[in-house]
């Protein structure tokens, strides 16, 4: 199928993750008090009252038994990520015809994954939920965690490029070069790695494996023995200090 001719450069719309059509925000918690420590990661829709945030917080403190001082640092880190989100709604970025690499590289309880392939940033039918949960049947990963974790995994890089495409506009517009190939040099920055759609393929997908790189590209999949799962924990604690 032949796609019209089209620029690598739009004019600019505004903030949102793309291409998912719910405008969800990844949330990282990562609180440590009194000797214990909670961490988790999970979306967010920005569109929830900030009431909700403190009634998910004490909820969250009482179902897992953590200290009552949880209860305030889960409900403000929660909204100081969501005002930082908030702040970019109605700004402008770029968005150009072209797809992302996007790279797994996560362990969930015992499953270790990594894997990488391109990301179609036009296809508003995408949607992360449905690839994780697609990724996880092929693969016969039976954790129930593991599909969340990989779209979390997902929309996070999703909204990381959102941002860019924020900076990118804002480099433009600060510049005021008017010529066409000052744009298109700065809304390719918006993507870092992005590669032009039309280079890429000749079909309508969200997710692109290219033949030629399969064996790259392949998914890898180890599910870890106790003790490896001890040792990569301790590893990542003493990273943490």
């Amino acid at each position: 199928m032949k796609l019209p001719a089209t620029s690598s450069f739009k004019a600019p719309v505004k903030f949102r993750i793309r291409p998912t059509a719910d405008n969800l925000v990844p949330i990282r918690l990562d609180i440590e008090n009194e000797g214990q420590r909670y961490k988790d990661a999970f979306t967010w829709n920005p569109s929830d009252p900030d009431s909700e945030v403190v009634v998910f917080a004490k909820k969250t403190v009482r179902d897992l038994k953590l200290p009552p001082q949880f209860t305030t640092q889960i409900a403000q880190s929660i909204q100081n990520q969501l005002t930082e989100f908030r702040s970019y709604e109605g700004q402008d970025m770029y968005t150009a015809e072209k797809i992302v690499p996007i790279k797994l590289d996560l362990r969930v309880n015992h499953t270790l994954i990594r894997d990488q392939f391109l990301w179609d940033l036009n296809n508003y039918d995408s949607d992360p939920e449905e690839f994780a949960r697609t990724f996880c049947k092929d693969l016969a990963i039976d954790d129930p965690e593991v599909g969340p974790a990989v779209a979390f995994a997902i929309r996070e890089q999703l909204y990381e490029i959102a941002i860019q495409s924020v900076a990118s506009a804002r480099e433009i517009k600060i510049s005021k070069k008017g010529r066409r190939g000052a744009e298109h040099m700065s809304a390719s920055k918006a993507g870092g790695n992005a590669l032009d759609l039309m280079k890429l393929f000749r079909f309508n997908s969200s997710v692109v494996r290219k033949r030629k790189e399969w064996e790259v590209y392949e998914p890898f999949v180890d599910i870890l023995s106790n003790e490896e799962v001890d040792v990569l924990e301790a590893r990542e604690e003493r990273n943490t200090r």
